[in-house]
């Protein structure tokens, strides 16, 4: 057979088509083997009123290879956690490890000494020492828990919570599964971000290649030479990716082929999660619509759609209801395209649904920068039906990599993106590569990778919440707060100041009504979570809109939301990119009585 040349891009992709082509793996996390062929039992569920957890290590197989991990009662991921609204629980947590560790209870209305962020809400759980976490279950829904301690998180210390509600359910369904989404890397997260501050784009072997300009494809020579300009790549979409990462199903790569059974005709409930430390996924069943009933653990009037973007940290309930004798794939694929995990939905087991093609991998454009409507790809799409019309890229500005853009010093050879009149509150520094010089709300716009796909998407509109909002005072202020970064070099933070550099909380009155601004200054999706709250992301459709705990803010992009500080305590506030939030991109909320604050 004549050689067959890869370059580094044809690598990655053909170990994506197959989902890496890993072997059968030799150990399996013990409660995702729900439905695996040759594996007998159920997934791990623990309820009641006392629950016993322990923190230690494990050990992880994938694709035939064994990894340490920290996993929860010997497993990664951890046991569901099944509670009733309305109940009280006692968590008790044992740290077997010889380090310090926590849980966080994502998503949960608890007393903020029950948050679980060491150094902020609790002191943490020493090694070898026990912490009860005790509250009462205020809510139902889908959520989850992890470590909020260095890297355990990325190590596997996660696992899935699922809350009955007091009374009936408004989403119907025969049958429910628990979707666990997360990325997992045989080198230890430290040595992750050691590689990224030594070099941004270490991880991106998906950079545009002299075959592609010379075949017409995709950006032309005088859109590179402006990138190159401004020091910027439009391929560096995701920091850690498929060249490293394992993406999984509850524990499962594509060649374990975790299943979910059901009945043809049966309406099943699936309750999916992203637990990943670094991946936001796009999630499909080809010729299978998805119905949301919730989003983040919250109900919304039911909405039909064919994918979603689902970020991290966040959760979405999905009604399907297949209705032949066949094996449906759940597709999960990583938004930079170096990637994908394949579960399979079957009548029987043993069937295993087939592994698509992979996507062309997307590529980010001016407005990712922030530059209002300006879009280099020649043309996109835009909310949840059909393509919008292109439009001319930047109309009445030179794009030839010659002239002067406003808002830009093109002097010295590269593009000046940080005027401070557009953000005067942040600090500018080495942490500061970009300000956005027009954001705009995104909110409606499919987000990054499902531009011009040709089947529904859905979007931050297109969610409602079922019950009408609570709190209908129009916010008595408003606070910005810019995402601010160098992803050359690797610094995250708020407002130009990373967390070690700025120990003043963001404060608030106990229940005032405050809306925030959140400006992403990046080029880069950032998961953005509030802990202790849920807020409301406005989108359009008040006295419904929809229910946050986290919010992806798009690249360029601002997102908005109204928050009634309800509750007291000190709450962290951070970028759920585990590496953005190691590395700066994290505050401290506070909450208190009025009288307290002054």
């Amino acid at each position: 057979m004549p050689a067959i040349p890869f370059d580094r891009r044809t690598l990655i992709r053909s170990a994506a088509w197959g989902c890496g082509g890993f072997a059968l793996s030799s150990a399996l996390p013990a409660w995702a083997r729900s439905g695996t062929p040759g594996l007998a039992g159920p997934m791990a569920t623990i309820s009641g009123e006392d629950i016993a957890l322990s923190i230690g290590h494990a050990m992880i197989g994938i694709g035939g290879r064994e990894g340490h991990a920290v996993g929860i009662n010997g497993a990664t991921p951890g046991p569901v956690i099944r509670l009733k609204e309305g109940q009280r629980v006692r968590l008790a947590v044992t740290n077997t490890l010889a380090e310090e560790s926590s849980i966080h209870w994502h998503g949960l209305l608890v007393p903020f000494q029950m948050d679980g962020v060491a150094g902020v809400s609790f002191p943490g759980i020493k090694a070898g020492q026990a912490f009860t976490y005790e509250f009462p279950v205020r809510q139902s829904g889908t959520y989850w828990y992890h470590s909020h301690s260095g890297m355990q998180e990325a190590m596997g210390m996660y696992g899935a919570i699922v809350i009955d509600p007091a009374g009936p359910d408004p989403a119907r369904y025969d049958r429910e599964h628990v979707i666990l989404l997360a990325d997992w890397s045989f080198t230890h997260p430290h040595e992750l971000l050691r590689k990224l501050k030594a070099q941004g784009g270490y991880f991106n072997m998906q950079k545009q290649t002299l075959s592609d300009l010379l075949a017409g494809k995709e950006q032309s020579a005088s859109e590179r030479r402006m990138w190159a300009k401004m020091r910027m790549d439009p391929t560096d979409i995701s920091d850690v990716t498929g060249s490293t990462y394992h993406y999984l199903v509850n524990g499962h790569d594509c060649t374990a082929n975790w299943t979910g059974l059901f009945t043809p005709g049966e309406r099943v409930r699936l309750r999916i999660i992203n637990a990943s430390a670094m991946t936001n996924f796009n999630v499909r069943i080809p010729g299978l619509p998805m119905t949301v009933v919730a989003a983040d653990g919250q109900n919304v009037q039911p909405v039909e759609t064919d994918e979603f973007q689902i970020g991290i940290a966040e959760t979405y309930d999905v009604i399907v209801q297949p209705s032949a004798d066949m094996a449906y794939g759940f597709i999960a694929e990583a938004i930079d395209r170096s990637g994908q995990v394949r579960a399979t939905l079957a009548p029987r087991l043993g069937m295993v649904a087939p592994i698509p093609v992979i996507r062309e991998r997307p590529l980010l454009t001016m407005k990712d920068m922030g530059m209002g409507e300006v879009d280099m790809s020649g043309g996109g799409h835009s909310g949840h039906g059909a393509a919008a019309p292109a439009a001319d890229p930047m109309p009445g500005m030179d794009m030839s990599g010659s002239g002067d853009m406003s808002g830009m010093d093109m002097s010295g050879g590269s593009m000046n993106m940080r005027d401070p009149s557009v953000a005067p509150q942040v600090k500018l520094g080495p942490g500061v590569a970009t300000l956005s010089p027009m954001p705009m709300d995104r909110t409606g716009e499919r987000p990054t990778g499902l531009e011009k796909v040709d089947h529904r998407v859905l979007t931050y509109h297109d969610l409602r919440s079922l019950a009408p909002n609570a709190d209908t005072r129009t916010p008595s202020r408003e606070i910005d707060l810019h995402l601010t970064a160098n992803m050359e070099r690797y610094m995250w933070s708020f407002d130009g100041e990373k967390f070690s550099e700025n120990t003043e909380p963001i404060p608030f009155r106990h229940m005032e009504r405050v809306r925030v601004n959140l400006i992403n200054d990046t080029m880069m999706p950032h998961p953005i979570h509030l802990h202790g709250h849920f807020f409301e992301l406005v989108t359009g459709n008040p006295g419904h809109h929809p229910m946050k705990h986290t919010v992806n803010v798009l690249p360029g992009g601002k997102v908005s939301f109204d928050l009634t500080a309800d509750g007291l305590g000190d709450w962290a506030f951070h970028c759920h990119m585990l590496l953005h939030m190691m590395s700066g991109m994290f505050r401290v909320v506070t909450v208190r009585h009025e009288e307290d604050a002054a």
